[in-house]
């Protein structure tokens, strides 16, 4: 019974970054802006925060106050992600260049930007950033009751606060003045601008969010995955940009395909302790099959919903107030 807890408690701990970077792609492509950056605003996000945690560890500040610490790192992951984020923003808005690639070209400098610090901070060779062991909030030992095990076994800082940022993702969306502009950006800017919203504002507002999301998803994917940053995330990036199409761009459908990739993600890392399974006896490399798992039924799920997805009308198109 209590192997069910840890899958449960493990999924919630690995949907907790699909749900946080889905969102901020949500944001960025409700104002107009495809965000294929995620990846890239992941690593940085994690880059720096690891860095921050690396270095309060050091000092002795963060043991001694380690809750305050962990919050100081998602601030410091927030205003990286942003600010890295900005360099599509200005790519997209002012220069109009393309999106996709613009994204893609961030994607690839990300990485590179993070081997480079961390060896000119750690020594050449040393890539992998260690998390420090304070930044858990409760022990991993002594949860043999299921409940306590479910909620209490691996608990994050990065839990609660993904939870206060769905709620405030819903409020901002659907019920604030901001969120009428950024979906209005997003579905038809020329109406907008005739009403005199400032459509460039709305899509520097909408992308900035977005990566203030990502790069906190990228620290909560390094805490969770527990071995450390590694100057990548293994395609959450990309992930999540399957979790919010799957969601159709709305927080609560958002919600629930990240549980529902989380799960297939962890079923696959439990496979051999869960008896029901098949083993694959006999086959080669078998033990890459539920590997495999979550990218397959993720292709499967896109492939099976892309019809009823609505994306924003105007995601991807540069705006030109001269064109209307």
């Amino acid at each position: 019974m209590l192997i069910f807890a840890d899958i449960l408690s493990s999924t919630i701990l690995f949907a907790v970054p699909l749900l946080l970077v889905a969102l901020g792609g949500m944001f960025s492509e409700r104002s107009g802006i495809i965000n294929i950056a995620l990846e890239g605003i992941m690593i940085v996000g994690a880059l720096l925060s690891c860095l921050f945690l690396r270095a309060m560890d050091q000092i002795g500040w963060g043991a001694a106050h380690p809750q305050l610490a962990v919050f100081c790192a998602i601030l410091v992951a927030a205003l990286s992600g942003a600010v890295f984020s900005m360099l599509l923003a200005f790519a997209s808005v002012h220069l109009k260049a393309n999106q996709t690639i613009g994204g893609t070209a961030l994607n690839m400098l990300a990485p590179a930007f993070a081997i480079v610090l961390t060896w000119a901070i750690q020594g050449q060779g040393q890539t992998t950033i260690a998390i420090p062991k304070w930044v858990r909030i409760t022990s991993e030992a002594s949860q043999e009751v299921f409940f306590n095990r479910l909620i209490f076994k691996s608990l994050y800082l990065t839990t609660p606060i993904a939870i206060l940022l769905l709620i405030a993702s819903v409020i901002i969306l659907y019920k604030t003045r901001l969120g009428l502009r950024l979906r209005s950006c997003g579905e038809h800017p020329q109406a907008a601008d005739s009403v005199g919203i400032n459509v460039y504002k709305m899509r520097y507002i909408g992308v900035f969010i977005s990566g203030m999301l990502g790069g906190i998803g990228g620290l909560a994917f390094t805490v969770a995955s527990g071995s450390g940053f590694q100057s990548q995330v293994a395609g959450y990036g990309f992930l999540a940009l399957a979790v919010m199409i799957f969601g159709n761009w709305k927080p609560l459908n958002i919600l629930g395909a990240s549980l529902f990739f989380a799960f297939f993600k962890i079923l696959a890392s439990y496979s051999s302790s869960i008896p029901f399974l098949p083993d694959f006896e006999g086959i080669k490399s078998s033990e890459y099959i539920y590997l495999m798992l979550p990218y397959v039924v993720t292709m499967i799920v896109l492939v099976l919903t892309s019809k009823k997805s609505r994306a924003p009308k105007a995601e991807g198109i540069p705006y030109d107030k001269g064109s209307r």
